[in-house]
């Protein structure tokens, strides 16, 4: 692609103006591709809930791989796995037998420990920060993104616990989409749930364009999956296993649709003990809207967290 905007590879190392212009252009694909955003938070902190990070940083990097920059997602980790005294393998967060790590030496971790808190995380979500907050510690999406909202934690009916030692409610979901809504905060907004009766979560969802899956429903569970004698514990739980594998075999171009998405988890993860939970709200069409618009975008250009300049609303 940029051979054909240059001409050749000539052009560009002769011509200082040349250079200005790529430049130009990339910063330009990085403006019209800035359009998909994520906030993915572990809330369980302690070595027995690993399966809440693995879960999350799975899904971290299939946004990765699909295209999503760093500085378009903000991560929240409860508590510090790669460096549990408890983990036998330093620096990492297998998550299967075979090793694969899902922490390596580039996840950017925007929220650590005793940072994950339910007002963080609403003050994330609806931009009102204390004077000062680094801008990596921000959400700094418009009216013209896609944002993507997801959650592993212990929850039970129409709460997620944080720590274990705080709350968040199904109206403070409810309160805070409306808040990003009125504020201009985001176009489209998928809100994903792992946890313990997670649909019930969105059974006061009314603001506009969202898309809302819990991995269980009332009265049900969310499962573990496999185990890794190594750690003695579960790497993931099912739901987010089967999410990450459907991420995982997408390419940028994809074209599948969130219904898609819906249909194949449900095939693969619905039994008796537990069933997806969807909830739809005004102007969301799960049909038309694609998986990668929100898991992924065209081009990873971006700048940096620390250079980027917040522009007052």
């Amino acid at each position: 692609m940029l051979r054909s905007l240059v001409g050749s590879e000539m052009c560009i190392r002769d011509s200082p103006m040349m250079l200005l212009r790529v430049w130009l252009v990339l910063m330009a694909l990085e403006l019209v591709h800035a359009d998909s955003w994520a906030v993915l938070v572990d809330t369980s902190r302690f070595w027995f809930n690993y399966r809440h990070a693995g879960n999350t940083l799975a899904v971290y990097h299939g946004l990765k791989k699909l295209g999503m920059p760093d500085s378009n997602i903000v991560l929240m980790l409860a508590d510090d796995m790669p460096c549990n005294p408890r983990n036998p393998l330093p620096a990492q967060v297998p998550i299967d037998e075979r090793g694969t790590d899902v922490y390596g030496t580039d996840v950017e971790v925007d929220y650590r420990g005793e940072e994950v808190t339910v007002e963080n995380f609403i003050r994330v979500l609806t931009g009102r920060h204390h004077a000062g907050t680094p801008v990596n510690k921000r959400l700094l999406s418009d009216q013209n993104s896609n944002v993507l909202v997801y959650m592993s934690g212990h929850g039970g009916e129409e709460f997620l616990k944080f720590q274990d030692s705080e709350e968040i409610s199904a109206q403070d979901f409810e309160d805070a989409f409306q808040q990003m809504h009125h504020q201009r905060r985001y176009k489209q907004l998928l809100f994903i749930t792992d946890t313990c009766q997670a649909a019930t979560l969105n059974t006061a969802l009314n603001a506009p364009k969202v898309l809302a899956i819990g991995s269980s429903r009332l009265g049900q569970n969310s499962y573990s999956y496999s185990n890794i004698p190594e750690l003695g514990l579960s790497p993931l739980d099912r739901f987010s296993f089967l999410l990450n594998g459907y991420i995982q075999g997408l390419s940028r171009s994809s074209t599948a649709s969130l219904a898609h998405m819906i249909q194949s988890l449900a095939r693969e993860y619905n039994t008796q003990k537990a069933q997806i939970g969807v909830h739809l709200t005004t102007g969301m069409d799960p049909t038309k809207a694609k998986v990668v618009d929100f898991f992924g975008s065209a081009f990873q250009v971006s700048m940096p967290k620390h250079v980027r300049k917040i522009v007052p609303a």
